[in-house]
């Protein structure tokens, strides 16, 4: 059993070491993710809608693409550190990008359960859901680029 715990704990220390910055949003996100599937589904009774699992499935098929964009930001991150060298400049900007698009798809998750909750019935602090929308206009007002 030790051994187990060791190699679980030397697992974990090397992908968080890896990740460094993104480690907390990447945590946060996985836990969100599942907290939102089972609050979906849970609302969806209250909502007198249909638990199929073609519907479960989509909703898997989502985070799932929330997960690729998290990638995507992280492959950006990448090219942006790769073209900073290859034109001499030092600039070194660990997982930035997709932290960014960790912390967007964090307050997206966390306004979805928080409207699942309010579905389910759960009574809720007048200030918790546009705490949750103030902070992701946030976060899209300080990354807002001119196209």
């Amino acid at each position: 059993m030790d051994k187990v715990k060791a190699a679980f704990v030397a697992a974990f220390s090397m992908i968080f070491g890896w990740l460094g910055i993104l480690a907390v949003p990447v945590l946060i996100l996985a836990g969100l993710n599942f907290t939102d599937y089972i609050t979906g589904i849970l609302a969806s009774k209250r909502r007198n809608e249909l638990v199929t699992s073609d519907k479960g499935l989509w909703g898997i098929v989502k985070k799932i693409g929330m997960w690729i964009l998290v990638g995507l930001g992280w492959a950006m991150d990448v090219l942006i550190n790769y073209a900073s060298q290859y034109v001499g400049l030092s600039i070194k900007l660990p997982f930035v990008v997709a932290t960014i698009v960790a912390v967007w798809l964090i307050c997206n998750e966390i306004i979805s359960i928080l409207e699942n909750l309010l579905d389910i019935g759960v009574a809720m602090p007048p200030f918790l859901m546009p705490l949750a929308k103030m902070i992701k206009g946030q976060v899209e007002d300080k990354t807002k680029m001119d196209a």
